[in-house]
């Protein structure tokens, strides 16, 4: 289990750090429907991170499961979810110089609570950033051999770790709205400033890390 939840930590922080939610959560905050669309957005970041994290728990294992060589092909899949997360980071470094809005961030001033939550799942699951991310966990946590209290354990602090920098935000506009309208303000600047090259830094290191670990199995 400890062995785990180590491998874990440094995908859950990738998830974490990834800038895009952060700003789309930021933008709600200071949008004109703050306390719904913000709340919604971190129930969908949320239920997106276990989604997509706990299907391919329940794969990895069944592949293990029924591969007399299951080890192997886990290890196989993890160096192939490394070489996209690194293929991903170097997209990512190319794109750097690139600091333009995104359409659909312009349009979330307008956002109700279930469109928002809507877009926080398809931010955690559906955008190809963190869905690799994601499916790293899960292949991480299924090939485990921990008992299913264990994986579930597992994906509760991979998900607590991962949708931290989107809650606490949320939580804390919730308790302090005025002292937090300003700090917002500048993160959301320079994250939107910064986004190409810290998401390039997180996914080559994190496919590196699962580079490693799937030669590692061999």
């Amino acid at each position: 289990m400890g062995e785990v939840i180590g491998a874990l930590l440094p995908l859950a922080v990738g998830v974490a750090i990834s800038p895009i939610p952060i700003v789309a959560a930021i933008l709600m905050l200071l949008s004109a429907n703050a306390g719904s669309a913000s709340v919604g957005f971190g129930i969908g970041w949320i239920v997106g991170i276990v989604a997509a994290t706990g299907v391919f728990i329940l794969l990895s294992g069944a592949v293990g499961a029924s591969d007399e060589d299951g080890s192997s092909s886990v290890s196989w899949i993890k160096v192939v979810l490394g070489v996209l997360l690194v293929l991903l980071a170097a997209k990512q470094w190319r794109d750097r110089a690139d600091t333009s809005t995104p359409k659909w961030m312009q349009a979330i001033d307008q956002l109700t609570l279930p469109k928002a939550a809507g877009l926080g799942v398809v931010l955690a699951a559906v955008n190809p950033k963190n869905l690799l991310l994601c499916v790293s966990a899960g292949v991480t946590i299924g090939a485990g051999g921990s008992s299913a209290g264990g994986d579930v354990i597992a994906l509760v602090v991979f998900t607590l770790i991962a949708g931290s920098t989107v809650l606490i935000p949320v939580i804390g506009y919730a308790l302090a709205a005025d002292r937090l309208r300003d700090p917002l303000a500048s993160a959301k600047t320079w994250l939107q400033e910064q986004n190409h090259a810290v998401m390039a830094i997180v996914l080559a290191i994190m496919g590196a890390v699962m580079i490693g670990k799937g030669l590692g199995g061999f």
